[in-house]
């Protein structure tokens, strides 16, 4: 009769599961990230004045102004549209990032820190 749970020259039968449940789990999280990378997130600033679209890699992709956004008389007001608009797309990728990988941790905070 064998034994059950020991270590006949292999992991215990639960250790071996566990194994194979974090390799689908890190498969599927890989699958994940590549998908919000493709990924494009456009926002806007300035009622739609400017546009920013980036990637899920945060790479910026477009800018697009509207000529009433280009006055050469307040420049400082379209550095910060664009500022707005491409921290706001930025800020959609990583709220997406984190729905993402929310589906594999369960919720825990994973951020570096402490839950506590």
């Amino acid at each position: 009769m064998a034994k059950r749970g020991g270590y006949a020259g292999g992991m215990p039968g639960n250790m071996s599961n566990l194994m194979k449940q974090a390799q689908k789990m890190q498969r599927q999280m890989e699958v994940s990230q590549k998908e919000l990378e493709e990924k494009e997130f456009t926002a806007a600033s300035g009622g739609g004045a400017v546009e920013v679209t980036i990637t899920g890699k945060r790479e910026i992709k477009k800018v697009t102004l509207a000529p009433e956004a280009v006055d050469p008389e307040d420049i400082e007001m379209l550095e910060d549209m664009i500022a707005a608009a491409v921290n706001e797309a930025i800020r959609m990728v990583d709220e997406e990032n984190m729905a993402a990988m929310s589906k594999f941790t369960g919720g825990m905070n994973m951020g570096g820190g402490f839950p506590f």
